[in-house]
């Protein structure tokens, strides 16, 4: 805790001390990791000239604007005042023109809106409710319009309108009936359409001159999470895309319309091509790839000098967040650990990379803990890629563990400033995170490892970290706890009914109780990809598979559960419904083992609201404290503005009344 900065007292945490003759330090304050952070998503606009971004207005995310010569003089876009707006917006190339989208609780259907930097005039662009939306295609050829997708006369299917942005006028361009996925061009055709056959594969097709479309491409179930059409060139004659084909590793590859030729652009030995960009004129500049940390790869070599001159600037993991359309100009974000990350505006010109904000301004000063890569060897020899952070007591010797278990499955977790992993640690947890098999990125060999093996060896990675863990003197084997989300939470369910000796308590958060319920109450637009959830996970639709699913279930072996489980529930989740956790509750309190359900009305898949925020991780720190012994902050008024209500079992943890 050596070199802490002295903190004012009106800063919104305890403050730090170093520990001193066996001291703790004083604790920092939970809404220091889970308030919004100060900026999202730094944009500038095509000219250069202005800067828009994410942050809280009166606690609640708002779109901001500001010019680049003076960003303190930024003002608000938005007054949104119920509900965070998503971070994802994009500039218009009238310069003065900003799209954005809202949800309304958890529902998922972010619909869109323009809004005019200069009279503040909001135009919506897509129905006002029960609408998903998505962005398309912009150009820099039709300034006032773009390309969108939404599914207002079909749940499951996404038609595409071409919208002023200005006026609000939408035109339909396709009545979309079959596919997935869409690919248009710079010019605005649409060229490719996607769709999933019966055994999870996708078949493309290209569109022809006559509106009919012809087979243009098959990609296998093993490659459809790791090949994806990415866009056109300004000419339209080349498609650039990801492609594990022929290969265990997705590479990015240029496709020659014309001769049906590919070239190979950029690859990575050790990891798949995720991410690519790409120029004004849809050149592609550079490719990512992440193992433990991000790659770059340059495919133009100006990225290279890119590179070198953000070196310089600081360390970090570098995102390119966008550029003027010249490329003159560059926001960047620099993603750390330790400390919060930074937004830097890149000039190519003057080769300066100059600071623009920090992300989170409250980090500042505090002695944060790293977050390390570690690699954990699976008992049937995969390599499982992971991340540990030690509390300042590990230092002693053996303290307790948190695994902390991404959701998806077919996600990842990446480096950088993890909220909970330094929440955990500075409570004097140790905290391991781990991306089991079926975690993307590391190929397609690894992902179809998963296949068939939720709560199979996909829990079986988990436990060989847990006990990774101890082997290493990190961990003490009586105090382990277990976080998780989505399917973090199925895998935290199934930890509670499979293994209960290993853990000492469960932390589920809207996890799947019972994948068939699970699978028959997806919401409508995941209709289109069942065939893949059948081929991956067990098809319900026949006798052997749904004896599979059943046996998969944690509900089905309610009987192992014993240890405390605290369960938390978004009312308005559309991918995990609340059934799935109250038939838990429910099967767990006829048994008798301790369960605390909480649930949050106005919250879906995710607890977007930092009110909400802030009293499910009060609830959580208390409940970890009671059973792993670490510290705890108390609770005070972080359930103030929440909408929390404690369904059951308030009882059991210290702090929390029914």
């Amino acid at each position: 805790m050596r070199g802490a900065a002295a903190l004012a007292a009106s800063l919104p945490f305890a403050g730090l001390t170093s520990s001193v003759r066996g001291q703790a330090p004083e604790l920092i304050a939970r809404k220091v990791f889970f308030d919004n952070p100060d900026y999202i998503n730094v944009r500038l606009s095509p000219d250069g000239t202005h800067l828009a971004y994410v942050a809280p207005l009166d606690g609640v995310n708002n779109l901001w604007v500001a010019p680049l010569a003076d960003p303190r003089a930024a003002r608000p876009l938005t007054r949104v005042t119920d509900r965070n707006i998503s971070n994802y917006h994009n500039w218009a190339h009238t310069n003065r023109h900003v799209v954005f989208f809202r949800e309304r609780d958890g529902d998922e259907n972010f619909r869109a809106a323009s809004v005019d930097i200069v009279s503040g005039a909001i135009v919506p662009l897509t129905p006002e409710t029960g609408v998903k939306s998505f962005l398309q295609e912009v150009d820099r050829k039709f300034p006032e319009e773009m390309l969108l997708r939404h599914n207002a006369r079909d749940k499951r299917y996404f038609d595409l309108f071409r919208i002023n942005i200005v006026t609000g006028a939408s035109e339909l361009v396709y009545e979309n009936h079959d596919y997935i996925g869409l690919i248009t061009d710079s010019a605005f055709r649409l060229r490719l359409a996607s769709r999933l056959t019966a055994d999870g594969s996708a078949e493309a097709f290209e569109r022809r001159a006559d509106g009919s479309w012809a087979p243009f491409m098959t990609v296998p179930i093993a490659d459809t999470d790791t090949t994806h059409l990415l866009d056109f060139s300004a000419d339209g004659n080349t498609l650039y895309l990801t492609d594990s084909r022929g290969r265990d590793k997705a590479a990015l590859f240029a496709f020659d319309m014309t001769t049906r030729q590919a070239t190979l652009l950029a690859a990575d030995d050790e990891a798949d091509i995720t991410l690519a960009i790409f120029d004004e004129e849809r050149r592609p500049l550079a490719a990512m790839a992440t193992t433990d940390r991000r790659r770059w790869h340059a495919v133009d070599q100006s990225v290279a000098q890119d590179l070198a001159d953000l070196s310089r600037h600081g360390g970090g993991d570098i995102t390119f967040v966008s550029n003027s359309s010249d490329l003159r100009l560059g926001s960047i974000y620099f993603e750390r650990d330790a400390e919060s990350g930074e937004y830097a505006l890149l000039d190519r010109k003057t080769r300066e990379v100059t600071k623009l904000f920090t992300q989170r301004r409250a980090l500042d000063g505090l002695a944060l803990r790293r977050l390390e890569p570690v690699v954990i060897p699976a008992r049937d020899g995969l390599r499982l890629n992971g991340y540990l952070t030690r509390p300042i007591e590990a230092a002693a010797g053996r303290v307790p563990l948190v695994l902390v278990i991404h959701g998806g499955p077919y996600l990842r977790d990446t480096w950088g400033f993890s909220p909970t992993h330094q929440w955990l640690a500075s409570r004097g947890y140790a905290v391991l995170a781990v991306n089991y098999r079926g975690s993307t990125g590391f190929g397609k060999a690894f992902v179809t490892a998963a296949d068939h093996e939720w709560g199979g060896k996909m829990h079986d990675d988990l436990i060989d970290a847990v006990d990774w863990a101890i082997a290493q003197g990190i961990a003490d084997p009586a105090r382990i706890g277990f976080f998780g989300g989505s399917y973090g939470g199925y895998s935290a369910l199934t930890a509670a009914t499979r293994t209960p000796d290993v853990f000492a308590c469960i932390v589920d958060l809207f996890g799947i109780s019972n994948l068939v319920t699970f699978m028959a109450t997806i919401p409508p637009y995941w209709g289109p990809w069942i065939s893949v959830w059948k081929n991956r996970l067990g098809d319900p639709d026949t006798e052997a598979g749904r004896a599979f699913l059943v046996e998969r279930s944690p509900l089905t072996h309610i009987d192992r559960a014993t240890k405390p489980i605290l369960i938390a529930q978004g009312m308005r989740d559309v991918r995990v419904v609340a059934a799935e956790s109250e038939q838990m509750v429910t099967a767990l309190k006829q048994r008798g083992v301790p369960v605390t359900y909480i649930t949050f009305a106005d919250e879906g898949h995710g607890f977007v609201r930092p009110e909400n925020r802030l009293a499910f991780y009060g609830v959580t720190e208390a409940f970890l404290a009671k059973h792993l012994a670490g510290r705890c902050q108390p609770i005070g008024n972080d359930f103030a503005g929440s909408s929390l209500k404690v369904e059951t079992g308030g009882e059991l943890i210290p702090g929390l009344r029914g």
